[in-house]
């Protein structure tokens, strides 16, 4: 599949995953409802059978089958498959599918935009350069929209929490009549100002730190020495030469693409860095200097070999000039 391609699939694949996302709770596809006190599984209720047990419809027999087929086995089939196709591939779901980065990425781009970085914390670059070539103006502008976009985000996002713990059609009938109770309207107004700060200064920090989805899948990768990982030629470091750091630019968690494994620990597999390095090189015949790859291939960026190298030879470059100078002297 072309990089061009791949992008196209990831923005579907993430397109489709966030209406998903807000639609769950609306068709009674998954959903905790305190109200009933139960979780609700495609239109049924699932429940463990507590309330069966105390009014003496069922025995503790068919109450601890009953936990174990309906939570215990589904919670650990859930968490070992998630936590297999991490140690294989890394932070798909977070590249691929995740709503959260879905909203990562969007307001990146509205904020290169409006100021020339995709975070308020980066210094704007000289000449801000397309991986294309041209030259990109950022524009004042557009911070109207970025606003826009992030508080909207943030209020939806907290209307779907809050429909995935209470009724969707009273929540969302209520805020349609501008009626909501005194809770909900607590609720989706303190959710509505995290997240807009949240969006706004510490998205990535959140989603490299403070999610405990993409921890557990980046500990899972990096203990997999073959999983697959965006690897880096350095051999042909010297194609580099009149980049402005593309790659790293077109990364949505701000990480350095051409660094070992691990300091790549929240990569989310987006392949943004490869698309970006082609773009660059498409002149090149040799290509992108950046691959996904697994297997053996992907032995050189899983431990500290590649750095070591690079440090020795780093410091016999800076031994050679030091004689080469003492012999000047």
């Amino acid at each position: 599949m072309s990089d061009e391609g791949r992008q196209r699939l990831r923005l579907w694949l993430r397109c489709g995953f966030f209406a998903l996302f807000v639609l769950a709770p609306v068709f009674d596809l998954f959903r905790l409802d305190l109200t009933r006190g139960h979780f609700v599984l495609f239109g049924l209720d699932w429940t463990l059978g507590i309330d069966d047990f105390t009014a003496g419809r069922i025995d503790a027999t068919e109450l601890s089958l009953r936990v174990v087929l309906r939570a215990f086995v589904p919670g650990l089939a859930f968490v070992l498959g998630g936590l297999w196709l991490a140690w294989k591939y890394g932070r798909l779901y977070c590249g691929w599918l995740c709503p959260h980065g879905s909203v990562v990425e969007t307001v990146n781009a509205l904020m290169r935009r409006a100021g020339g970085t995709p975070s308020l914390w980066e210094r704007r670059p000289a000449t801000p350069r397309q991986a294309d070539g041209s030259v990109f103006e950022p524009k004042a502008l557009w911070w109207l929209p970025t606003a826009l976009v992030v508080t909207g985000f943030a209020g939806l996002w907290a209307v779907t929490l809050l429909t995935y713990l209470l009724p969707p059609a009273e929540v969302w009938g209520n805020l349609w009549h501008l009626e909501p109770t005194r809770n909900q309207a607590l609720f989706i107004g303190v959710a509505t100002g995290l997240f807009t700060l949240e969006f706004t200064l510490a998205r990535h920090l959140f989603c490299r730190f403070a999610c405990a989805a993409g921890l557990f899948q980046s500990h899972a990768w990096v203990a997999n020495r073959r999983a697959l990982v965006i690897t880096y030629q350095r051999d042909r470091a010297a194609d580099c030469a009149g980049c402005e750091a593309v790659c790293e630019i077109a990364c949505p968690m701000r990480l350095k693409p051409r660094t070992i494994k691990r300091r790549k620990f929240a990569c989310t597999q987006c392949t943004a860095c490869i698309s970006a390095c082609t773009t660059v090189q498409q002149h090149n015949p040799a290509g992108s200097l950046l691959a996904w790859q697994s297997g053996e291939a992907a032995l050189a960026e899983s431990g500290q070999r590649a750095l070591r190298r690079i440090e020795v030879t780093g410091s016999r470059k800076v031994g050679a000039a030091t004689d080469v100078r003492s012999e000047a002297t």
